[in-house]
Formats: C-alpha cells, sequence, structure tokens
C-alpha cells in the first residue's frame, strides 16, 4: 500500500472528492506552507481532472507578486499570514481558474518562527472562498514539527473545504 497521501489526509480528501464529483462543482488551491500538500492529496484520487482546477505553491512574498495579484503595496503592508491575506489569495486564484471554490492557506511551520502569533510556528491561517461567500479558520497545532504541521495544515484545509461543501447542502452555487 503506498503511503502517500499521508493517513491523516485519506479520508477527508475521500469525502471531499466525492462531495465535488456528485456536485460537478471544482476547486483550485492556493497554499503557501502546506507546500503543494492539499493539492497532490486532491490528485490522489482517481477521476481528480473532472474537480480539479489547478493549484499554486505561493511560498515566497515575489512568487505571490507574481501569480497571486499581489503588489508592492501589498508587500509594504505584509505582517505575516492572516485569514484576510488567504481569502485575497483564494479569491484571485478561484477568479483566474474559474472554480466553484478555492481553498488557501497560509502560516508558520516550524521550527523556527517569529514572536507574533501569527508567526509561532504551528500557527496557520486558512480560507475557503465561492462566488459571494467566504470561511475562514485559524488553528494552532501548539508543535514546532516542521513536517507534522505541513500535514496538519493540509489536513485542516481539507477540512474546512469539506465543511463549506457540507454547509451548501447539496445545492449548487
Amino acid at each position: 500500500m503506498s503511503s502517500f497521501p499521508p493517513e491523516p489526509l485519506r479520508d477527508i480528501v475521500g469525502e471531499v472528492a466525492a462531495l465535488l464529483k456528485e456536485r460537478g462543482e471544482t476547486v483550485s488551491v492556493a497554499e503557501t506552507v502546506a507546500g503543494g500538500l492539499i493539492s497532490s492529496t486532491l490528485l490522489s484520487v482517481p477521476g481528480a481532472s473532472g474537480y480539479y482546477q489547478g493549484g499554486l505553491t505561493l511560498y515566497t512574498l515575489p512568487s505571490r507578486l507574481a501569480y497571486a495579484g499581489w503588489t508592492d503595496a501589498n508587500l509594504q503592508n505584509y505582517t505575516g499570514p492572516t485569514p484576510e491575506i488567504v481569502v485575497g489569495m483564494a479569491e484571485h486564484t478561484r477568479k483566474t481558474l474559474g472554480s466553484t471554490y478555492c481553498v488557501s492557506e497560509s502560516g508558520t511551520a516550524g521550527p523556527t518562527g517569529g514572536k507574533t502569533r501569527n508567526r509561532t510556528p504551528g500557527y496557520v491561517a486558512l480560507a475557503v472562498v465561492w462566488e459571494g461567500g467566504k470561511m475562514t479558520r485559524e488553528v494552532e497545532t501548539g508543535s514546532n514539527d516542521r513536517k507534522g504541521n505541513m500535514v496538519r495544515f493540509a489536513e485542516e484545509g481539507l477540512r474546512l473545504l469539506r465543511d463549506v461543501l457540507k454547509s451548501k447542502g447539496g445545492r449548487k452555487l
């Protein structure tokens, strides 16, 4: 048996993929510190081409300038990952790729970080956006285990996407 996706992501991606397929909806991804785990986990399910529109790994500030619609003003005012930042990345990516939803995350995996809450290892801001709506969440793992945090951040992003899909009650937007 393959060890990918990581165990914590297997059940949740099955739920997300089934809901998207059943409803004929699509998703795109704008991720930073999860490093592509959300996208690759979504792609691990057979039939992903029916629901996955594409994804961006926006790990650096220059990549956000190049691909996420950021301007120099975003860099001047940058104070680390926040729900507002991930909403903006998600809105830009969803619009650019024409998906029903976009899931986005940004955080600090560790082992080092900063002194503010949003730069402490184990912190992640998450968002899912869709036409006319958004849902955000902040998670703190309390850990500085880089790899463990990356998996947890991907899990939390997929969990937020699942929660949004379930809250929509099977109705297409």
